[in-house]
């Protein structure tokens, strides 16, 4: 079954939030779209790479530490090691850390360790990794994060066919919650909100925009409306 049909046919509907996501490699621009991300969100993803598990590197931990960030946040690492971000993630005030599948050997043991310091748990898996890699795991996740662009790169093409994966998931495994990141426009955000996705990460859509404030609030409308119109009559 296709992601269309298969969302057609069930009507799901769902709370869905458009979730800010701050990617950069420039200090002062980490505090600026923070700032900027707390005037219009209650809620952000903060993204980190280390240049080793994507090409590209990112602020770091040390960076973020003189900003306190008023509203709550997540962080995306896409890092090798990712556990050992967790215990200095949890020290500045991370209430989830997404780790992706395929840095890590054992995505087990990195789910227990950021259990083990209260913090909520997500596993991101890339366009390209088979849905059956991250099944073993759902029951132990609070979400589960599917990239829809190659990731490590701010502004990267919306890749479609990770919709399929979606359905297929969705289908299966009626928890854990769903998010995506990566390519989200105004142009593809109803599809992804109409099937049942609750967190949708958008970063250049909202922060490359004249007015950040602005574009989140429409993108944030849209995925309602496009929740809305799904639900069954």
């Amino acid at each position: 079954m296709t992601f269309a049909l298969f969302c057609l046919k069930i009507g799901i509907v769902l709370p869905v939030r458009v979730i800010p996501a701050i990617l950069t490699s420039e200090p002062e621009a980490l505090r600026a779209m923070v700032r900027q991300a707390e005037g219009f969100a209650s809620y952000v993803q903060l993204d980190f790479m280390d240049g080793r598990f994507v090409p590209s590197r990112s602020v770091t931990l040390d960076d973020l530490a003189p900003i306190n960030i008023a509203v709550k946040w997540e962080a995306h690492l896409m890092v090798e090691r990712p556990a050992s971000y967790f215990a200095d993630l949890k020290k500045l005030g991370a209430s989830k850390v997404l780790f992706h599948y395929e840095a890590t050997p054992s995505p087990g043991e990195a789910i227990q360790q950021a259990r083990d310091l209260g913090l909520e748990v997500g596993m991101a898996v890339n366009p390209d990794t088979p849905l059956s890699a991250a099944i073993p795991f759902a029951s132990d996740l609070d979400i589960i994060l599917f990239m829809t662009v190659r990731p490590g790169y701010y502004g990267s093409r919306f890749e479609p066919q990770v919709m399929d994966k979606i359905a297929a998931f969705h289908q299966s495994h009626p928890t854990p919650k769903i998010e995506v990141d990566g390519g989200v426009s105004e142009t593809n955000i109803a599809m992804i909100a109409a099937c049942g996705v609750e967190d949708i990460c958008v970063g250049s859509a909202i922060f490359l925009k004249p007015s950040p404030g602005e574009s989140y609030r429409r993108l944030q409308a849209l995925a309602e409306e496009a929740a809305r119109r799904s639900t069954p009559t």
